[in-house]
């Protein structure tokens, strides 16, 4: 399963944003350019509303640990456990130096371990480049707000550490960890540059779920920051699919420290990767039970209807070839696309499975190698980002096709994943990137008469300014 990822990362972007776009014409299926929105079309305007959401975050943290600070004081006259008071260092911060000199002073005082204030130091050097990277006339006012309501978050989960249920539902109130996350990656995304593809399915897609339906989303996976990265993406045009998704999530993003925060915004359904089951082997009966308990808990929502959920059917994020560098999507676990084709039809609600394809890997590029342990090193830029969903597909029309039941799995797992594709092994080179043009495209655009139109450019110049080309 997959290990929904969050926000951070080192390093800035030497390369010019990737962009992607198709002239529009009546046989084609419209692409929303996200600049024409009204939040990023105007400077004025993208300066009041990140500053208004960013001093929301704060003043809002700060009622969150008047309101610690006056349980911390119940709990330790009332005779039960202790509880310590929340320190208030990085909500008082004022600059940076007020906000880094504050890690220093927690590692002394024992109530920050210097690893964690480490990665922290880190997530904020990285992050701030990005946003200075971005070019916003408000950059420095940004980072300091998102920062320091991080920072704070960050520490109160090490003094009290959030425990996530198999089930976790965003929390929104008396602190809005949704709004956070959303304020916090916002600036990290190129809006004149990104793209969302095939509006009328996700308006298609919001019907089914007022009808009561359920529909399962399954799509690659680039980035920690995914789910808040789709959020925003549809915001604009979607906002209640944007809200009400939930998530599979990798018990990575429910332990690490510097992810919780951000995923306790999200909608989760927690589970143990598969690629990470046997790390600990003595561990690994724990983590089948637990993952049998998180599938009874997403069969009990599904028979409830009007569900959407989104899955990483590879299991994890997507890499680069080590030996080529060449781009592509992880391929998608079978087992995986079952369980949750299962699950829809077993539910007795009317249920589809729609693929969804997301890039974004250049804001938040994961490790080249699956790590172990936790507290990978986190890269951070500032880039454009583009999602699109394809046409609903059927299993029994795969299967009908088929003599085996698993090579109908199989089958039904590779038509979500090649959906539309036309070519196997054109390559593109963009922004000094390989990208295998097939999954690229495929996983972009998802649309074929676009790809057929593409397929007959004559060669790649001609292909690359296609791609380029408003």
């Amino acid at each position: 399963m997959s290990s929904l990822p969050l926000p951070f990362f080192s390093g800035t972007c030497t390369r010019p944003a990737f962009s992607f776009s198709i002239k529009s014409s009546p046989s084609l299926v419209p692409f929303q350019r996200l600049e024409l929105f009204p939040s990023t079309s105007k400077t004025t305007t993208r300066i009041r509303s990140s500053l208004f959401y960013s001093l929301k975050a704060r003043a809002t943290a700060e009622v969150i640990q008047d309101k610690e600070s006056g349980l911390a004081s119940a709990g330790s006259t009332g005779g039960g456990k202790p509880v310590l008071e929340h320190s208030r260092t990085f909500i008082e911060a004022r600059s940076e130096q007020e906000l880094l000199s504050g890690l220093r002073k927690e590692v002394e005082a024992g109530r920050l371990p210097p690893n964690v204030a480490a990665g922290m130091e880190e997530v904020y050097q990285n992050y701030r480049n990005a946003v200075f990277q971005s070019g916003h006339p408000a950059a420095v006012e940004i980072v300091l707000s998102n920062m320091t309501v991080a920072f704070d978050h960050m520490l109160l989960d090490v003094e009290d550490p959030f425990v996530f249920e198999p089930y976790h539902k965003a929390l929104r109130e008396p602190f809005d960890y949704y709004m956070f996350g959303q304020n916090y990656i916002r600036p990290l995304i190129d809006f004149r540059n990104s793209y969302v593809g095939n509006l009328s399915l996700f308006y298609e897609i919001e019907e089914k779920l007022k009808q009561g339906h359920n529909v399962v989303l399954v799509s690659n996976h680039q980035t920690e920051a995914d789910p808040i990265i789709i959020s925003l993406l549809l915001e604009k045009t979607n906002p209640q699919l944007a809200e009400n998704m939930i998530y599979v999530a990798g018990d990575r993003v429910i332990t690490d420290p510097l992810c919780k925060p951000f995923s306790m915004g999200r909608n989760l359904l927690c589970v143990y990767s598969k690629k990470h089951m046997y790390d600990i082997p003595e561990l690994a009966e724990m983590k089948r039970k637990a993952n049998t308990r998180s599938l009874k808990e997403m069969a009990l929502l599904l028979r409830g209807g009007s569900k959407v959920v989104w899955i990483a059917a590879s299991g994890g994020r997507d890499r680069p070839d080590p030996l080529t560098e060449e781009w592509y999507p992880a391929p998608f676990d079978s087992s995986s696309v079952d369980n949750m084709r299962r699950l829809i039809e077993h539910s007795n609600v009317p249920g589809h499975i729609y693929p969804l394809a997301l890039l974004c890997y250049d804001i938040m590029p994961p490790p080249p190698q699956v790590e172990k342990e936790i507290g990978e090193k986190r890269i951070i830029t500032f880039h454009g980002a583009g999602l699109s969903v394809a046409p609903e597909i059927s299993f029994r029309e795969i299967a009908a096709a088929c003599e085996k039941s698993k090579e109908a799995k199989d089958a039904y797992t590779q038509a979500l994943y090649n959906h539309g594709s036309r070519q196997n092994h054109t390559t593109v080179h963009t922004s000094g990137s390989r990208l295998n043009f097939l999954r690229c495209i495929n996983f972009i655009l998802l649309n074929e008469k676009a790809i057929g139109f593409v397929e007959r450019l004559p060669c790649k110049k001609e292909l690359y300014l296609f791609l380029n080309t408003y």
